[in-house]
């Protein structure tokens, strides 16, 4: 394999896919709707939400476009095609950035957002689910089209399947707020009638290779939320200021991510590029000068909070064989595997995609947990340790708060070795247990005990210091 060859991630994606599709997902029942009206005929809103993970792979730029085929392919059929199949093929994922972030699928955390100019949050499409939709698939695929005009319903994508359930909670975990359902659904065509989205909305298509190549590893950032937010009242100024001396900030990991190049769409899709823009500047000049950032600033992209949580679900899939599926492997997976070793071995072992011991995955080196040292890094793999643990559980900007989590972590921490040992195990016997909802319930619950824990001892030591201050000035 020649050294200029790239190294696909497009197997990865097969075997994921066909995973997803042949692994029922862990369904959470909804939380029950309150302030139900006497008439029967009523329909309560469903406390649900749906988001849509949208994945196509973009044919070789050095090879003759593709022919559109004329029937919806099954999902082996797209990966037996040969211009899929080509190691310069590029996987990516869909993913959006609303003017209002708000909006950005990270409910829980929408308050309290860093009013940095020069970040953006991105997210997937998707919203709640309405009275008459007829599931959560249909939710996605009804917000995808009105906010992006993209039709999954069209031939020229396929449902894979549903990722697991995650719940939605607000202050600190103590109040379950809704279900949110992620669907994965791929492009199967090498072309596809192009997104009209509504003029606050922009479109990021991003490369799956960015984010788990072993060539490329991922940029770890993070999301700062005013914790003083989440803790006290809208409209009690004075006390958030208070709460917000006392313990901080939360800083919740964060990937930036690198969407593709303008240069590298369709005519079709520059030109709604073009339009898109061109909305925006009209919505603008409509609505009032948007927040100004420093000249020559550009804006990262970052990944976090539940959509984070979702895509590391997805990458999980892409745990290679162990040496026992080695031989159910096709000739064309089998050739890539090689090239990736080879690739890994030239770059000094970086992205190790087939360890002899262990589970041999990508994300092993690539995908480590952001918060973990050199000390921990090998005792929470990504494989070991679900990939949700990653993106929803914060760290304080003060270090005795962190501290005090840890102290009452004891029962987070007994959570966490059972759902480590279940993805050892394989999970096949315990779908039904919601350890992503236990390992949040006790994480919060922790850092509820840590908090009262930090006032109280900060409130005592403010009143000792204006103590021995009256002491000192007055006593003498």
């Amino acid at each position: 394999m020649s050294q200029d060859t790239p190294v696909s991630v497009v197997p990865l994606l097969s075997r994921a896919l066909q995973r997803i599709r042949a692994t029922p997902p862990r369904i959470i029942a909804s939380p029950p709707t309150p302030n139900l009206t006497a008439s029967p005929s009523h329909d309560a809103e469903p406390r649900r939400a749906a988001v849509a993970l949208v994945i196509r792979v973009v044919p070789s730029p050095h090879s003759p476009p593709p022919p559109t085929p004329t029937t919806q392919p099954t999902l082996q059929q797209f990966f037996d095609l040969d211009w899929v199949k080509d190691p310069h093929a590029k996987p990516e994922i869909l993913f959006l950035q609303r003017e209002n972030p708000a909006n950005n699928g990270d409910a829980p955390f929408s308050q309290g957002r860093v009013r940095h100019t020069t970040e953006a949050h991105v997210a997937f499409p998707g919203g709640r689910m309405e009275p008459d939709d007829e599931g959560g698939s249909y939710t996605a695929m009804r917000q995808t089209w009105e906010e992006l005009g993209i039709d999954l319903a069209e031939k020229h994508y396929i449902c894979i399947g549903q990722l697991d359930d995650r719940e939605i909670t607000t202050s600190l975990g103590k109040r379950l707020l809704m279900i949110l359902s992620p669907f994965v659904f791929l492009q199967v065509a090498p072309s596809a009638p192009p997104a009209d989205p509504v003029p606050t909305t922009q479109l990021h298509w991003t490369p799956l290779g960015s984010l788990i190549s072993p060539n490329s590893k991922p940029q770890w950032s993070s999301v700062t939320v005013d914790a003083a937010s989440r803790l006290t009242p809208k409209n009690s100024a004075i006390l958030r200021v208070v709460v917000r001396l006392l313990v901080g900030t939360m800083q919740f990991p964060a990937i930036v991510i690198q969407p593709s190049k303008d240069e590298n769409l369709s005519g079709e899709e520059g030109l709604v590029n073009e339009k898109q823009k061109s909305q925006q500047r009209e919505s603008i000049a409509e609505k009032g000068t948007p927040p100004r950032r420093p000249q020559g600033a550009k804006q990262e992209l970052k990944l976090w909070g539940l959509s984070l949580g979702m895509t590391l679900d997805l990458m999980s899939y892409m745990i290679l064989p162990t040496a026992e599926e080695e031989a159910n492997l096709s000739e064309y997976e089998r050739k890539s595997r090689t090239g990736a070793r080879k690739r890994g071995s030239r770059d000094g072992g970086a992205g190790n995609w087939s360890g002899s011991s262990g589970p041999s995955t990508p994300l092993s080196e690539v995908m480590q947990l952001p918060w973990a040292d050199s000390a921990s890094a090998q005792e929470f793999r990504m494989e070991y340790v679900a990939p949700s643990l990653a993106s929803v559980f914060p760290r304080f900007s003060y270090p005795d708060v962190n501290f005090w989590i840890w102290v009452f972590g004891k029962r987070y921490r007994e959570v966490v070795r059972g759902w480590e040992g279940s993805v050892r195990a394989g999970g096949t016997n315990d779908r039904r247990i919601n350890w992503s909802g236990s390992a949040l319930s006790t994480f919060y619950a922790a850092i509820r005990k840590a908090l009262i824990v930090v006032i109280a001892a900060r409130a005592l030591g403010i009143l000792f210091g204006l103590g021995f201050a009256a002491w000192w000035i007055f006593g003498q």
